[in-house]
């Protein structure tokens, strides 16, 4: 879906292991966010200060349920078939290597190590071991987000997610992508994810690799300043994805197509008026007029049943005092 995960494993790929580095003699750390040089200074920055951390405290056991996931972890979908394989291991030989956690407001957060946990979720253990450290929320979000991109094949959809959520830890976007070791306009085309509609969204929160990021980007393109007709036909094309009918590298260019065909088969776009329908701030429908004909649409879920049958006797009463109007 796109190259970023091949750089960025490229740039990572002589970092050496947490447990291998070499620890150098701390010195005062500076109190502005830090941003480092790209992926691989991240990642290491990121892997030395859990090391140091590491050494300074003593494996405990804590409970399972007391430990929640890293509230930054971007991935989604786990391996079940590998999930029970290490859950198997687990139960015949224990934890060889303690999960990392800090301390939250009630019981603990992973830093490293949720497959683990996962795992011992699944043959029902009730404590794990850890090792309890400090780490900044800029550190927990960024190291969640460089090791899995880096060393993790997440779908394009789920980095997403992970830099919108690590986001708000960074003064600013252009900073952030400093940090990863991505230009800005790549940062931007992950971004685009956010402004999709809400029916492609409903759909990659089910299954992340229907889209990728180019793919979004194009599509946000296109529907751009579009009514809510054009919105209508682009679902219908979505849905040729989801089945499996259409390539998703082709979805911006189909529904373009679609939209042009809908418009000429209507008489053009000058022949078509559209109002939209408000409930206080929300839209809740459009009333589409054109050489075809005149169209109500009212979103799911705006009306009651009430005001269905309103509508239904409104229509009822207008047409049959056309009629007697006509004798």
């Amino acid at each position: 879906m796109s190259n970023m995960r091949e750089r960025m494993m490229n740039k990572t790929a002589e970092v050496r292991a947490a447990k291998d580095i070499k620890l150098e003699p701390q010195q005062d750390r500076p109190t502005s966010p830090r941003t480092a040089p790209g992926m691989a200074g991240a990642l290491a920055q990121a892997q030395q200060r859990i090391v140091e951390l590491e050494k300074a405290g003593a494996a405990s056991e804590v409970r399972v349920t007391d430990i929640v996931p890293n509230p930054w972890q971007p991935r989604q979908l786990f391996n079940e078939v590998k999930l029970t394989q290490l859950a198997e291991s687990i139960r015949e030989a224990g934890l060889v290597q303690p999960i990392v956690v800090r301390r939250a407001a009630h019981g603990y957060q992973i830093v490293a190590g949720e497959r683990r946990w996962r795992a011992h979720k699944m043959i029902g253990k009730e404590t794990i071991k850890v090792v309890i450290i400090e780490l900044s929320d800029e550190e927990m979000a960024m190291l969640a987000l460089v090791e899995n991109v880096a060393r993790e094949d997440l779908s394009d959809y789920e980095i997403s997610r992970s830099i919108r959520r690590t986001e708000k830890e960074f003064p600013n976007r252009k900073r952030m992508a400093e940090a990863m070791g991505v230009s800005r306009s790549e940062l931007y085309r992950y971004l685009a994810f956010g402004d999709l509609p809400d029916f492609v969204i409903h759909d990659l929160d089910i299954q992340p690799r229907l889209m990728g990021a180019h793919a979004a980007e194009d599509v946000v393109s296109v529907l751009r300043d579009k009514d809510a007709h054009a919105f209508d036909i682009a679902r219908g094309v979505w849905a040729r994805v989801v089945a499996g009918d259409l390539d998703q590298t082709k979805l911006a260019r189909a529904i373009k197509q679609a939209i042009e065909s809908d418009n000429n088969s209507s008489g053009g776009v000058s022949d078509r008026s559209i109002e939209k329908i408000f409930s206080g701030k929300n839209q809740a429908g459009s009333i589409t007029k054109d050489a075809v004909g005149f169209t109500v649409k009212i979103k799911a879920g705006m009306l009651s049943a009430d005001k269905e049958q309103k509508i239904r006797t409104l229509i009822a009463q207008l047409f049959s005092a056309g009629s007697a109007g006509a004798e």
